[in-house]
């Protein structure tokens, strides 16, 4: 097979973690942001278990994250078996399992990125608008919000690119279903334990490397025209 020819199933793979990276960033923002304000901002009890509860799926295997969703949305387990039973709604091994591993396993890194943006603004900035009549919310998307955007952007694209590269969390809890949750690494995976499949690895790998590093590159350049405005 010529290394240029690309088949069906290898651009399923390539739409199908496209559609999930893109799905997770978008999903998991909003709460990112809220998650991210909170923690640069504001001072409360269980603050630092809070935050290591965020942070934990950086630290802890990704198929042990599988494993938990797998233990709490599967057919059988505590919130699955219930969805299942009353309303029939299935979740493990099936294309909304895909994102949702996909957002437990980057969530962390958006807060993260979010959190710093917010620390990083002048709280007198706020105080003006404050004294200036502006309510909460106001002063959140119109002084806050647009201070941070830079971070948040980068968050937004650290979710992305994260998602991409998803595996553990995903054939664990999602599993490796050839055009529903078989995403890049998975095919991948797939491809380099089959003899002769070689070059499809190499032309996924390709893939999934320009894939990150065009989103990279088009989160510079929004970066930029932010700035330079």
């Amino acid at each position: 097979m010529d290394f240029f020819t690309i088949t069906a199933n290898e651009l399923t793979a390539v739409w199908l973690s496209v559609k999930v990276a893109l799905l997770c960033s978008v999903l998991s923002l909003p709460l990112a942001v809220a998650a991210g304000w909170l923690l640069a901002r504001r001072q409360f009890k269980g603050k630092i278990f809070i935050n290591g509860i965020i942070h934990l799926p950086l630290v802890i295997p990704p198929v042990t994250i599988g494993f938990l969703l797998l233990m709490i949305f599967g057919v059988n387990g505590w919130l699955g078996q219930w969805l299942y039973s009353f309303f029939g709604i299935r979740i493990a091994f099936t294309f909304v399992a895909a994102v949702m591993a996909a957002m437990v396993v980057s969530f962390p890194l958006v807060v993260r990125s979010v959190k710093v943006a917010f620390e990083m603004i002048d709280p007198h900035y706020e105080e003006a608008s404050r004294t200036l009549g502006a309510g909460p919310w106001s002063t959140f998307f119109r002084v806050s919000f647009p201070l941070a955007y830079p971070g948040i952007l980068s968050g937004f694209i650290l979710a992305f690119a994260r998602s991409l590269g998803e595996f553990g969390a995903t054939i664990v809890f999602a599993g490796n279903i050839q055009g529903i949750t078989q995403t890049l690494p998975l095919a991948i995976y797939c491809f380099m334990e089959i003899p002769g499949q070689e070059l499809a690895a190499v032309r996924l790998v390709l893939f999934s490397i320009v894939i990150s590093l065009a989103a990279m590159a088009g989160s510079e350049w929004l970066n930029l025209k932010i700035t330079q405005k």
